[in-house]
């Protein structure tokens, strides 16, 4: 049975930070690309990071960049995201994804977690 569980969300004061977790289960983590995508009420989900199977690529969007860094442990089949220097517009649903793939396109996720919420106060 395959799954994705998100944690380390919460609540936090802008300027601060969070490290998300996402561990895998159920399929052959080392094949697989991860991402995270968030989604904020009234929104599409959208793009945050991804990072390749071997984890030597990784790529952000542009809103996250030199904020965030995603990285991944094998031996833990356990996606990070360090979230640095948070912003109220980052408060949103968290969610990561497994692909074959690394890309920035949500559909090519094969599997999803159930998200965890990040709530970033002014």
């Amino acid at each position: 049975q395959v799954q994705l569980v998100e944690s380390g969300g919460g609540l936090v004061q802008a300027g601060g930070s969070l490290r998300l977790s996402c561990a895998a289960s159920g399929f052959t983590f080392s094949n697989y690309a991860m991402g995270w995508f968030r989604q904020a009420p009234g929104k599409e989900r959208q793009f945050v990071a991804f990072i390749n199977w071997s984890g030597d690529t990784t790529d952000y969007a542009d809103s996250v960049k030199g904020r965030f860094t995603i990285s991944r442990d094998g031996a833990k089949r356990t996606v990070y995201l360090q979230m640095n220097s948070l912003k109220p517009e980052d408060t949103a649903v968290y969610y990561c994804g497994a692909s074959f793939i690394a890309t920035m396109t949500s559909a090519a996720y094969r599997y999803w977690g159930q998200g965890t919420q990040v709530t970033v106060s002014s």
